[in-house]
């Protein structure tokens, strides 16, 4: 593994699909070294029992101008363009229309006050005592993964102020298309770690453990957690991006995934609702996407947390309980925990996505920065107004890939395709 190479990519997450399939038609030599044994990153999709589980990131959010829109399309992958059920309460259950009305309305409002607040804590900005506190603080965590005292007012708002609309999702799986999306011009070593990363005379040079990979320039886009971390030996001299990753941490964000193991419960196909509004850790539930024999439990912020905190069993416990109180003791016979993710704990990763802390959504704009024309940054918590997205991440790595062909062609204009226009 000894190869110089013109370019590294570091990571075949969203972001690394983003900048090989930019790269793909370049004259450069690249390589890309991915930790895990697949291509996806934070979108994985997995087949247990006959059903198709997207562990990770499943909504094309902002779906018009979504370039996985059109990659899905590119590559046979059929979307599913329906308005998401996201504000439906099936049925009512546990939460009156009089009840949903006045909790929309507490985070319209507070969503509203983020990007005027005084203060950029996104907690301050609740009212005191408020009756919907709590139901804010749940979609809150759904959305950044963050409790709102560790969360900028300002980069919640961005990014609220930037989303579309149009919300569609990918039946077969987005984390199946992120791996079909891959370009075979590009060579990706797979279950490949990187476990340090040295500047050198003529580039950079990473230690794996089937050996030493040189190349004139990198592009990381590990997330900020690996950035921030340990698991990878850096330079002193990437010291600012790495504080720069500390002040953007990841987000808790799990899934729980039930079998419905009876036909006759009281289930309805694409159905949804939230267990307990006034529970700021309550999962939010997906029940029979597609029709398949199933129910997709989200946690985000506290409830996450608490999956971390007291394991998977009692999660499921906690909402197979939330379920029963809405539909009745006897449902509790016809589900099947099938499966739990654990973002959290997978070292590749460290959490969900990124949520800036108070005072610090500038770091995005810093992570993003190049390092001497030969260390590149990308990755959803680099995008100015899509960070949290597979879209955002994608995009990042796409402008990561353009500032890299940009400096290794001033660096040797001969490897410049002249049938190209300049890099930008």
């Amino acid at each position: 593994m000894n190869d110089p190479f013109d370019l590294v990519i570091v990571g075949a997450g969203a972001a690394g699909v983003g900048a090989a399939r930019l790269l793909a038609g370049e004259n450069l030599s690249v390589v890309t070294l991915e930790a895990a044994p697949r291509v996806g990153g934070r979108m994985a999709t997995v087949e247990i029992g006959g059903l198709t589980l997207d562990f990770g990131a499943e909504w094309l959010h902002s779906a018009l101008r979504n370039p996985w829109t059109r990659l899905g399309e590119d590559v046979g992958f059929a979307l599913d363009r329906r308005r998401a059920n996201w504000r439906m309460q099936y049925k009512n259950l546990g939460f009156s229309p009089e009840e949903q009305e006045a909790a929309g309305a507490a985070y319209q409002a507070w969503s509203d006050a983020l990007a005027a607040a005084p203060d950029d804590c996104a907690a301050k900005t609740l009212p005191p005592q408020g009756a919907w506190n709590a139901y804010v603080r749940a979609l809150a965590g759904y959305v950044s993964g963050a409790e709102l005292e560790d969360l900028s007012a300002r980069d919640y708002a961005i990014y609220d102020a930037a989303a579309g609309a149009e919300n569609w999702r990918v039946p077969h799986g987005f984390g199946a298309l992120a791996a079909a999306a891959w370009p075979q011009r590009i060579p990706l070593r797979l279950a490949t770690p990187a476990n340090a990363l040295r500047l050198t005379a003529t580039g950079v040079a990473l230690d794996t453990r089937g050996g030493e990979v040189k190349a004139r320039a990198a592009l990381v886009t590990v997330s900020t957690a690996v950035l921030a971390g340990d698991a990878i030996d850096w330079p002193r001299e990437l010291s600012p991006w790495r504080e720069a990753a500390a002040a953007l941490p990841l987000g808790r964000n799990e899934k729980l995934f039930f079998e419905i193991g009876n036909a006759a419960a009281p289930f309805e196909d694409d159905t949804h609702l939230i267990g307990d509004p006034r529970d700021s850790a309550s999962a939010s539930f997906d029940i029979k996407p597609w029709g398949r024999p199933m129910i997709e439990c989200f946690l985000g912020g506290a409830g996450a947390q608490a999956v971390a905190r007291e394991g998977p069993a009692c999660a499921f416990a906690a909402a197979e309980d939330a379920l029963a109180r809405l539909f009745g003791a006897n449902i509790r016979r016809a589900l099947r925990p099938l499966a739990a993710t654990h973002w959290g704990r997978d070292p590749r990763i460290g959490g969900a996505y990124s949520a800036a802390l108070p005072g610090r959504a500038d770091a995005r704009e810093a992570l993003a920065r190049p390092f001497d024309d030969r260390v590149f940054f990308a990755g959803e918590a680099t995008d100015p107004q899509d960070f949290t997205t597979a879209h955002g991440a994608y995009a990042s790595g796409q402008r990561a890939a353009r500032q890299a062909l940009a400096a290794l062609t001033r660096q040797d204009p001969s490897r410049q395709d002249p049938s190209r226009p300049p890099a930008r």
